[in-house]
């Protein structure tokens, strides 16, 4: 049989999984994201000189590697979340919630694959590349996937998965209004402040803490 959590009343498939996955993700993302604000300069219009350096090109292309592991681990955190709810899945807000999440993988993997792009062709001709205009279309496009429509559809999930948080009382009420604050800043400053990215992984990893706390307590029910 499985173990059942009760929540409010309700009866919640195990949510173990979808806390795993989170912690897997929020841990991928920060490190990612703290290697390429190390290696790369955060203006996209800034020159390229950056790509002569071995080790920036090096962490950049590790950095680069990590993202699909911590899409796939965001894309499990989804399912298992889902399946926790089971019946009490509103499918207006599953529907968002769905829809957003795809949308932000699918930013940051093509986010990650022009980087990648843009490493492969300083492998070919590193001295003209700096300069060059696919350098500064590579470093635009990069940009604007991740800090322009990742990081805005991160803003819609956190929305969403505070909405339903609320409405199915699956995780504590300030954990719900914190995510409708920080989804908000997302919105609202993310051009100003290039870290401000690291905002979705730190309150996936306070969601997923927050599921595991509760597993770990619950009584296991036959």
């Amino acid at each position: 049989m499985t173990h059942t959590l009760d929540v409010a009343g309700r009866t919640l498939g195990a949510p173990r999984a979808a806390a795993v996955a989170g912690v897997i993700f929020s841990i991928l993302m920060i490190a990612a994201v703290e290697i390429v604000r190390g290696a790369v300069p955060p203006n996209p219009a800034a020159p390229g000189a950056w790509l002569m350096d071995q080790a920036k090109r090096r962490a950049l292309g590790f950095a680069l590697q990590l993202v699909p592991f911590a899409g796939i681990a965001f894309l499990w955190f989804i399912g298992a979340v889902r399946n926790r709810l089971g019946r009490l899945e509103d499918q207006f807000f599953a529907t968002v919630v769905l829809g957003s999440g795809l949308m932000f993988v699918a930013s940051l993997f093509n986010a990650a694959a022009i980087g990648t792009a843009m490493l492969q062709s300083g492998n070919i001709d590193i001295r003209n590349l700096p300069t060059s205009e696919a350098y500064y279309f590579e470093r635009g496009a990069a940009y604007a996937f991740m800090n322009v429509f990742a990081v805005r559809m991160a803003a819609v999930f956190m929305f969403s998965t505070s909405a339903i948080a609320l409405r199915t009382a699956i995780l504590p009420r300030w954990v719900a209004y914190a995510g409708f604050a920080l989804g908000l800043i997302l919105l609202t400053v993310i051009t100003s402040w290039a870290r401000i990215v690291l905002i979705f992984p730190l309150w996936m990893l306070l969601v997923s803490a927050q599921i595991l706390v509760a597993d770990l307590r619950r009584r296991p029910d036959t």
